[in-house]
């Protein structure tokens, strides 16, 4: 079931963002991911619009937006594969008509992702946190 955020389910969707960005992004120093639970919990969440994957009254996964932008879609590692990031991803196209998002060009999986979901490239460039090369993605259902 997806659903909207509550501040109850802050620590389980930091703790998905955690897991599965050290999984998925293992070219980046997991150092880096630590360091970024804090602006996670103080700005990026607070400042963006979220839902949570729950199964059976467990949140497995979430997806953040920040006006047309998909600012985060994450599932917990023990439950990739199972078809909730397409449904998070899916509720996510039905809020908005156009979305964009950034994927690091070394996570081949997320990328391979977002492109059979009709995701296009816009553009490369290098992350400014990181300096890892990312792509910019657009989804349009007009």
């Amino acid at each position: 079931m997806i659903r909207e955020y509550t501040k109850e389910d802050l620590e389980d969707i930091l703790a998905i963002w955690l897991g599965a960005s050290v999984k998925a992004h293992d070219f980046v120093d997991g150092g880096y991911w630590e360091s970024q639970v804090d602006n996670m919990r103080n700005m990026y969440i607070p400042a963006s619009e979220n839902y949570v994957y729950e199964q059976d009254s467990k949140v497995v996964g979430f997806y953040s937006l920040h006006e047309e932008t998909l600012a985060a879609i994450f599932v917990s590692p023990e439950h990739q594969g199972q078809g909730v990031g397409t449904s998070l991803l899916n509720h996510a196209k039905s809020q908005r008509t156009k979305l964009s998002l950034s994927v690091y060009k070394e996570n081949q999986a997320s990328y391979a992702f977002y492109l059979s979901q009709g995701f296009t490239v816009l553009s490369e460039q290098a992350d400014e946190h990181t300096g890892h090369h990312e792509y910019t993605m657009f989804f349009t259902s007009e």
